[in-house]
C-alpha cells in the first residue's frame, strides 16, 4: 500500500492516453487499408472481369488479408478500450486521493509517506472529559479520512488489476478468414458485460423511438462508438436514427459476418438457407461494385435481414445530407433474390429527380417486410399491418437524422406495398412524408383518403389504363380503391405506360411525373412533355 500511495498521488497518465491514441490510430489504419485494398485492388479487378484459377486464387487471397485487416481494427479498438477505461477509472481514483490528502491536511492533520493519517499532535489530560471527547472526535475524523485514501488506492488497484485481466482475456489468435471477425465480436461483448469496458448490447436503445437513438448516438464519444460498430454491428445497424453513414458501416460489417458464418457451413445449408445466402452475396457483389462509384452513386446499406424471403433496405445517394428523399416500398413477390431489380428502380428514380436540378436527391429502397408471395397473402392485410410500425420507425429515423433543417420526404408505394404505406400512413403519428406516391394501388387499407395523415392534395395516385392489379383488384379486400372519385380528393399522377410494373420504364411520362414530385414539383399532364 505505501508504494501505491506514493505512485498513484504523483502517476502522471499522459502517456497511457498516448498509447490509446496509438491503438486507435492503427485501428483506423487496418480499416483504411482495407477500404483501400478492396477499392483499389480486388474490386477493379473483379470490374475487369478477371477470371479462372488464378483469379480465384488471388481474390480469395485478398479477401483473405481483408478479413485480416478488419478482424486487427477491431483488436486494436478492444486495445484502446481496455487501456482507456483503465486510464479514466486511475485518473479518476488519483482525483480522489489528491482530495482526500488535501481535506485531511486543511483540518490539520498529517499525511505520512506510506498514505497514513495522523491526528494533530497532543495528549488528553486524564481530567478533561472535554479534550478526551475532542480526541475522539478526531480519531472519528481521521479514521474517515484514511478510509477515502484507503477506498482510492483500492479503486486503482482494482482498475489495474481489471485491464489486466482483460487485456489477457483477448485472443490474439482470431485472425482467419471464417472465424476472426465472430471472435473478436465476442470478446468486445464479453468486455463490456464482465468488465464494464465499453458498452454493452443492453445499453443500446432498441426499443425507443428514432429520436432518441439520434440523441444517445450524439451523446457517445468517438471511441464509444467505435468499440459499438467494432461488437454490436448488426444492432447498430438496425438502430432507426442513426447517420446513413454509421448504419452503413455497421451493416456491411454484419453482412460480411453473416457471410463468413454461411461459408463455414456451406456444406449444411438448407433450402431457405441457401436462397438467403445466395441473396446476400449479390446483394454485397452489387454494393461493392459501386465503391469508387461518384457520391451521388454511392450505395448505402440500411439494413438486412435473414428472415423470410430476406430483407435489404438501400438508399442511392446519401439520405442525411439529401434536399430530396425518396423511399420506394416494393410489393407482392419482391424478396432478396429480386434486389438487383429494386436496386436499378431506385438509381431510375434519383435520375429522374436529379434532373430537375433542385438539390441533391436520395432514393431507398425499403424491403424491410415480408412481402407476399402470389398467393392468399396478397389479398389481406396482415403483411401491411405487421410491417406498418417498422416503416413509420424508419422514415421517423430518417428525420431524425437528417443533417439540417429542411428535407423533402416522398413515400412511394407499388402495388403491396402502396397497402403497406397505407397501412403505416393511418397508424400512430403516419410517415412524416411530405407527398405520398402509390403506383398500381390494390388499396391503402383505408376507405377514405381522411384516414391518412398525409393531405389528400398531397397524395398522388398512379394508375396504368391497363394495370389489372389497380383495374380488377383494387377495392376488394385491401382498402377503397384510392384511384376512384370515392375515395377522397386526391391528386393524379398521370401516366403513359403499359401494365403493372412499367411505370419506371426510360424516358416515360410516369417516370419523369415520379422524378418531378420527389424534387418537390407537381408533375405534368402526359400531352404536355
Amino acid at each position: 500500500m505505501p508504494a501505491m500511495y506514493r505512485e498513484l498521488l504523483t502517476q502522471d497518465f499522459y502517456p497511457l492516453g498516448t498509447a490509446v491514441s496509438a491503438w486507435r490510430r492503427l485501428a483506423e489504419a487496418c480499416q483504411e487499408a482495407h477500404d483501400g485494398s478492396l477499392a483499389r485492388v480486388s474490386q477493379p479487378l473483379i470490374d475487369a472481369e478477371w477470371a479462372g484459377q488464378s483469379a480465384d486464387t488471388g481474390l480469395h487471397a485478398m479477401a483473405v488479408t481483408q478479413s485480416i485487416l478488419t478482424t486487427a481494427s477491431r483488436n486494436a479498438l478492444l486495445l484502446a478500450a481496455i487501456l482507456d477505461e483503465a486510464r479514466a477509472r486511475m485518473q479518476a481514483a488519483q482525483q480522489r486521493l489528491r482530495n482526500a490528502v488535501a481535506d485531511a491536511e486543511d483540518a490539520g492533520h498529517r499525511v505520512s509517506e506510506d498514505g497514513t493519517v495522523l491526528a494533530r499532535p497532543g495528549e488528553p489530560s486524564p481530567d478533561d472529559f472535554a479534550d478526551q471527547d475532542r480526541l475522539l472526535r478526531e480519531s472519528i475524523e481521521v479514521a474517515g479520512h484514511q478510509a477515502r485514501i484507503d477506498e482510492a488506492i483500492q479503486e486503482a488497484r482494482d482498475a489495474s488489476n481489471q485491464a489486466g485481466r482483460a487485456l489477457r482475456e483477448l485472443d490474439p489468435f482470431t485472425l482467419d478468414k471464417e472465424y476472426g471477425a465472430h471472435i473478436a465480436d465476442h470478446a468486445a461483448a464479453r468486455l463490456a458485460e464482465t468488465h464494464g469496458i465499453g458498452i454493452s448490447a443492453d445499453d443500446i436503445p432498441t426499443d425507443g423511438p428514432p429520436a432518441e437513438a439520434a440523441r444517445w448516438w450524439s451523446g457517445l464519444t468517438d471511441l464509444e462508438r467505435d468499440l459499438l460498430l467494432a461488437s454490436y454491428p448488426a444492432q447498430i445497424g438496425a438502430l432507426d436514427g442513426l447517420p446513413a453513414e454509421t448504419r452503413d458501416q455497421a451493416n456491411r460489417a454484419a453482412l460480411d459476418a453473416q457471410l463468413n458464418d454461411y461459408r463455414a457451413r456451406e456444406d449444411e445449408l438448407g433450402y431457405h438457407d441457401r436462397f438467403i445466402y445466395d441473396g446476400l452475396t449479390r446483394l454485397q457483389e452489387t454494393l461493392d461494385s459501386r465503391t469508387n462509384a461518384p457520391a451521388e452513386q454511392r450505395l448505402y446499406l440500411l439494413g438486412f435481414g435473414t428472415q423470410d424471403d430476406g430483407r435489404a433496405i438501400v438508399a442511392q445517394g446519401n439520405p442525411d445530407t439529401a434536399a430530396h428523399t425518396a423511399v420506394l416500398v416494393p410489393g407482392t413477390t419482391t424478396d432478396l433474390g429480386s434486389m438487383q431489380g429494386q436496386i436499378d428502380r431506385i438509381g431510375t428514380m434519383q435520375q429522374a429527380a436529379r434532373q430537375r436540378n433542385l438539390g441533391e436527391v436520395s432514393v431507398i429502397s425499403w424491403l424491410g417486410y415480408d412481402a407476399p408471395e402470389i398467393s392468399d397473402s396478397v389479398m389481406t392485410r396482415e403483411r401491411a399491418n405487421e410491417a406498418a410500425p417498422e416503416l413509420r420507425d424508419f422514415t421517423a429515423g430518417l428525420r431524425a437524422a437528417h443533417d439540417g433543417p429542411n428535407n423533402h420526404l416522398t413515400v412511394v408505394g407499388h402495388s403491396y406495398g402502396s397497402t403497406t404505406v397505407g397501412a403505416a400512413d393511418a397508424g400512430g403519428e403516419g410517415l412524416g412524408a411530405d407527398d405520398i406516391i402509390v403506383l398500381g394501388s390494390p388499396g391503402m387499407t383505408v376507405s377514405n383518403v381522411d384516414e391518412l395523415h398525409i393531405s389528400p392534395d398531397r397524395l398522388w395516385v398512379g394508375a396504368a389504363s391497363d394495370d389489372p392489379v389497380a383495374h380488377n383488384l383494387s377495392g376488394l379486400t385491401l382498402g377503397r380503391s384510392p384511384q376512384h372519385f370515392w375515395f377522397g380528393d386526391v391528386r393524379e399522377m398521370p401516366v403513359d405506360t403499359s401494365g403493372h410494373s412499367a411505370y419506371w420504364e426510360a424516358s416515360s411520362q410516369s417516370l419523369k411525373n415520379m422524378g418531378r414530385i420527389i424534387a418537390g414539383e407537381p408533375p405534368l399532364d402526359v400531352a404536355t412533355e
